[in-house]
């Protein structure tokens, strides 16, 4: 509770929060200059903002050597601890580990279960988003990669997706897997939900697309990345 009430305390600035908000959107580490001049202010005010998230373990620093025998730069990059508030206290991470690990007990049809059910989820979070007929033959290509990139987004994935036209094949890259933590303890299982749940939303808005991971967190890259080819 003590960590909690210091997090809300450090995220009740609105400059603090956005400037958090904005990290997590550009995936990358930054430095006091780069914050300092994005939000207008000065870089001392800058340095306090990301002073104070990092006293609460939201982000993190590292010192980089310029190469001019200056001192060092400090950089800040989000921290991998996470946040959650919830008042009064409530584990849903015990919950899913609960449900995971029963569905893993069911042997192939409970991870078949599993599969599908998020598969459905996926499809559903992306469907809610279509016209009211729920037809995406009126959509162009960019509109549909619009709403796909809205439902990874309401999902918390934090995504970026760049599209190739030569090749046919959109590119998707997660920085962000709610499903983490239990990943790390059960990675076959819930990556393969995780998957389907991504095939979901992609069967909703393309017909007879093919999707292939390229990256995994869970294989020590720092997102998870995704090839699709779309028929536009």
């Amino acid at each position: 509770m003590e960590q909690t009430l210091k997090i809300t305390n450090v995220l009740s600035d609105p400059t603090r929060f956005h400037i958090y908000e904005y990290m997590a959107k550009i995936h990358r580490e930054v430095s006091v200059q780069e914050i300092a001049e994005k939000f207008h202010i000065h870089p001392n005010v800058a340095r306090l903002h990301l002073t104070k998230l990092e006293d609460v373990r939201m982000v993190v620093s590292d010192t980089q050597k310029t190469g001019k025998g200056g001192r060092p730069s400090r950089l800040y990059r989000l921290s991998d601890e996470v946040v959650g508030l919830y008042f009064p206290f409530r584990d849903y991470k015990l919950l899913a580990q609960i449900a995971i690990q029963t569905m893993a007990k069911l042997g192939p049809a409970g991870l078949e279960a599993l599969r599908e059910t998020g598969k459905q989820f996926g499809y559903e979070l992306v469907a809610s988003r279509l016209p009211h007929n729920g037809s995406t033959g009126a959509l162009t290509l960019e509109e549909k990669i619009r709403i796909m990139e809205e439902a990874a987004e309401a999902a918390g994935f934090l995504p970026q997706f760049h599209y190739e036209e030569d090749e046919g094949m959109l590119y998707l890259d997660i920085f962000n897997c709610p499903f983490k933590e239990i990943a790390v303890q059960q990675p076959d299982t819930v990556c393969g939900m995780h998957h389907a749940f991504l095939e979901g939303m992609v069967e909703a808005l393309f017909a007879d697309a093919n999707m292939a991971e390229t990256e995994n967190m869970m294989d020590g890259s720092r997102r998870c990345a995704y090839r699709i080819a779309i028929r536009p």
